[in-house]
């Protein structure tokens, strides 16, 4: 059978011969079906098991008729925000409205609402008062239970009470989705379908759920902070599908929100079937007028090769979505599916990237995780490593070799994301070296985030000394390979445990190192972190003890404009930050210093390094594009 893209229109379902689908599927994002998009993958799963699918894309949600388009389903509503949370999608950390949306024909913003899920759902049931409505995707999942909402600045109740929903399927939901179409196909209703892990639904009493932990109640969370420092630590506690137990939040003495364990991971030949379904790996061609969808171009040429990390990372929510076991695919599916785009007219000799979450995880952390889940009171990788780690690169390093091999393969890259400390870690050189030789485009970009330790080890990342080791070694074996490439770091400003101190031992750390990024990440509270656990609380879940949070949007603006000290708009906020950090002697005329006294020699703000001889021009970072292999914001959410 010819391939061809889901219907998006009730012409296209006549066209193939569907009188009523199954599922309606409406997405906050145009229709990409290509497997680095949720729904793309979501959609193809159903088909393969025999569900008829049409997917209304960016729904017009201020019109009825907008969400009517094929009729109602015979089994249910599907509905995603998108594969970011539509927040995110929408507003800066500074809360200003984005100008361009990646996901949306040719990359104008406004085609989807803010909350865009609950605003779906909310229209859906002004016109199908009891089709079942089914949410997930990242939006529903880490808004599945109480959580602070950073944009309101307020608790929130679950997402699946505000959106009238039925079910959440959170997590990657391959699993989960086609439990819930079965159990629907059978005639069970929609309440009754309590028993699917990777599901949350509502239940007016205990009595059916089985060995629940209960939550402190909604009301008690909003009245005490602390409370919902422990209850998420809880809910943190409870995200292994080997361990994790059933969750009950309390809103009322007769309403309750039920979340079921995580869905087990998929084997490698699930994962396998996955990615070989018939994807059209394009946008829908009735976007070609519009200028097509952006997000595709970071894509269309680039392999997901695992899910999941055990990195754990404060700020990151891949925990709470895709877990910490990692699941990854066979060499031969991974080649198979290269092999489908090297012969492209536009392929240019350049697979993009081979990775995920963290593209040198090709394997669970140890064995024990296989039988007895990941370890619920310490992590993989920090403070130090596990005993139990296991550190091996040969099998990630075999399928790269693999693929460099490929016909009209010129180069592969790897752009998704290296653990540098994982990579310390491995006593082999080999995959290192070949990194450097084969598989960067003269600059590799990791993340460490910081260099005072202090706010590292509320980042959950190593020390600064590990980082310093790596850019050692990472110079060294460029020099051996007589290869001029550089290293970009990633940096964090405002995150908790950061104050102005190590905002500037941050500045002075550039300084020295004589790089200037021109884009800066400020910390973003986005749903179901730890960091956004102790933005809001001020308490470390995991300690339950206090911690410094720069909420104050000026001063988070001076700890930003530290990290660019050198831009002359920031002149202000620099000087008043080390006068407020008591360092003013990092302004003047020596060489250490980071501005000059306003109105000093030679009229310049700051000190004139680039004149100065023996000074290297520091280099600039060119602005990192938006990231949309992932269906969860991996980095910065």
């Amino acid at each position: 059978m010819k391939k061809q893209f889901l219907p998006v229109t009730r012409q296209e379902m006549k066209d193939r011969g569907i009188e009523q689908p199954d599922f309606v599927y409406v997405i906050g994002d145009a229709y990409v079906d290509h497997p680095s998009f949720g729904h793309a993958i979501i959609s193809r799963v159903l088909e393969a098991n025999g569900y008829k699918v049409g997917i209304i894309s960016q729904p017009d949600w201020k019109d009825e008729k907008s969400i009517q388009e094929f009729g109602e389903p015979r089994l249910g509503f599907l509905v995603t925000g998108g594969n970011m949370d539509s927040m995110v999608n929408h507003y800066s950390v500074s809360r200003k409205r984005r100008q361009a949306d990646a996901f949306t024909p040719g990359g104008v913003t406004g085609k989807r609402p803010d909350y865009a899920t609950v605003v779906y759902c909310n229209l859906i049931r002004r016109t199908y008062k009891k089709t079942p409505i089914i949410i997930g995707g990242i939006e529903a999942s880490l808004r599945r239970l109480a959580h602070y909402d950073y944009w309101s600045d307020r608790l929130k109740r679950s997402i699946l009470l505000d959106a009238g929903a039925d079910l959440i399927s959170y997590g990657m939901g391959e699993r989960s989705i086609v439990e819930i179409a079965d159990a629907l196909k059978s005639g069970i209703a929609v309440e009754d379908i309590t028993f699917i892990d990777g599901t949350v639904y509502k239940s007016k009493s205990l009595e059916n759920v089985y060995d629940a932990v209960l939550l402190p109640s909604y009301e008690e969370l909003k009245a005490d902070k602390k409370k919902y420092a422990e209850s998420f630590y809880t809910q943190y506690c409870n995200t292994d599908p080997v361990t994790g137990r059933c969750l009950a939040e309390p809103y009322s003495e007769h309403m309750l929100v039920v979340q079921n364990p995580p869905a087990k991971p998929l084997s490698q030949t699930e994962m396998d079937q996955i990615y070989a379904l018939p994807y059209m790996r394009s946008y829908h061609p009735s976007y070609e007028k519009m200028g097509g969808v952006p997000a595709i171009e970071e894509v269309r040429y680039s392999l997901v090769s695992n899910r999941g990390c055990f990195g754990g990372c404060s700020f990151c929510a891949l925990t709470f979505h895709q877990g910490r076991q990692i699941q990854t695919r066979s060499h031969e599916s991974m080649i198979a599916e290269a092999m489908q785009f090297v012969w492209e007219p536009d392929f240019k000799g350049y697979i993009h990237d081979v990775g995920g979450p963290t593209a040198n995880f090709r394997h669970t952390s140890c064995e024990k995780q296989k039988t007895k889940g990941v370890c619920k009171d310490r992590q993989c990788l920090f403070p130090k490593p596990c005993k139990n780690l296991t550190v091996d690169h040969r099998d990630y390093l075999t399928l790269l070799r693999k693929l460099r091999a490929l016909p009209n393969v010129k180069k592969v890259f790897v752009r998704s994301g290296i653990r540098f400390d994982y990579l310390m870690y491995d006593r082999d050189d080999t995959f290192f070296r070949e990194l450097c030789e084969h598989h960067i485009s003269g600059q590799l970009k990791v993340a460490p985030e910081h260099i005072a330790d202090t706010v590292l080890q509320k980042m959950g990342k190593p020390e600064n000394a590990v980082y310093k080791k790596f850019a050692e070694k990472y110079k060294r074996l460029n020099q051996q390979l007589g290869k001029k490439q550089f290293l970009v770091p990633y940096l964090m400003s405002s995150h908790p445990g950061s104050t102005l101190k190590e905002a500037v031992a941050l500045a002075e750390y550039l300084r020295d190192l004589g790089y200037m990024p021109e884009q800066v990440q400020d910390f973003y509270p986005t749903p179901s972190t730890i960091s956004t656990c102790m933005y809001y609380t001020g308490l470390d879940p995991r300690t339950m003890e206090k911690v410094y949070v720069p909420v104050n949007p000026h001063e988070k603006a001076m700890q930003r404009a530290l990290i660019q000290y050198r831009n002359p708009k920031n002149y202000a906020l620099v000087v008043e930050a080390l006068t407020k950090a008591g360092r003013t002697d990092l302004i003047g005329y020596e060489k250490r210093c980071l501005v000059r006294p306003k109105g000093g020699k030679g009229g310049d703000a700051r000190p004139d390094t680039e004149k100065r001889k023996g000074m290297q021009k520091p280099r600039v970072q060119k602005p990192r594009k938006k990231k949309t292999i992932r269906n969860i914001h991996k980095k910065k959410q």
